[in-house]
């Protein structure tokens, strides 16, 4: 296919990347035909996904506001995708504009499209990495830039854990970045499930998902809500994404249509 002046020459035009299929999941403009014929057939499986995303990205937008009027001013966002509206830079600078943001993806468009949005703004920036390697992250010039470690810092990780397979222990990879934060910091997760009222073609879209892109790990509530071990967790606790603290026009009338849950925590003094 003809290359867009957007994707340069180290992106695989012909490789499906899950940060462009979500980019196309919500409409967005920097994906593949490769992205949109494998998001197609996914969503043959599970019509519903694309309210999914949109259900977490109003998750998203929640949690981010309420951490920046709780006084939340460093955020550590893994696995940021491709930028599109409301990303959490403009939702933290609404509530506070001192707020500083580090995003980390490992796709290089989300990274490269990241970093031209935040040309000219200090206390935001974009780096390429694994978040599998958070020493890696913790420790990157950027990272150590932006953020003061021995302040709160709220890690971020929306829709991106279930990428990381068990065998790479998600517990373990969550808890790291937690060490290094100090008490009063928050972690913010959202996760897919099978936990919803059609898990087979749950499992279906999953396994289309495998096939076409890359692992996914689908988890019980349970084990997401293990992953919050030894945090304080807000009000209401890990719920499916549209009953984390609904803004009007949030609802859905069947929440467990999401298989997604979501919660935020806080690390105890």
């Amino acid at each position: 296919m003809e290359r867009p002046t957007w994707a340069g020459p180290e992106i695989d035009v012909d490789k499906p990347s899950a940060a462009r299929i979500y980019d196309a999941h919500l409409g967005g403009f920097h994906n593949f035909q490769v992205d949109r014929e494998a998001a197609a057939k996914i969503v043959a499986f599970m019509p519903e996904l694309p309210e999914i995303m949109r259900a977490n990205r109003s998750f998203l937008r929640r949690a981010v506001h309420h951490l920046a009027g709780e006084g939340i001013t460093q955020f550590l966002d893994l696995g940021s995708g491709i930028p599109t509206v409301g990303n959490v830079h403009e939702i933290a600078w609404k509530a506070n504009p001192d707020c500083r943001i580090v995003y980390v993806d490992s796709d290089p468009i989300a990274v490269s499209h990241s970093r031209t949005i935040l040309t000219g703004l200090d206390r935001a920036t974009a780096i390429r990495a694994d978040l599998r390697r958070p020493q890696e992250i913790l420790a990157h010039e950027e990272t150590q830039r932006l953020l003061d470690f021995s302040q709160p810092v709220a890690v971020l990780m929306f829709a991106v854990l279930h990428f990381v397979p068990d065998s790479d222990d998600p517990r373990a990879i969550v808890r790291e970045y937690l060490d290094a934060t100090v008490p009063g910091s928050c972690l913010a997760i959202s996760h897919a499930s099978l936990e919803g009222p059609e898990p087979e073609r749950a499992e279906d879209a999953t396994n289309q998902f495998r096939r076409s892109v890359t692992d996914f790990s689908m988890r019980t509530r349970a084990e997401i809500t293990a992953l919050f071990d030894g945090l304080e967790l807000i009000d209401p606790g890990v719920v499916y994404l549209p009953q984390w603290r609904p803004d009007p026009g949030d609802e859905i009338g069947d929440a467990q249509r999401t298989s997604t849950f979501a919660g935020v925590a806080r690390k105890r003094g």
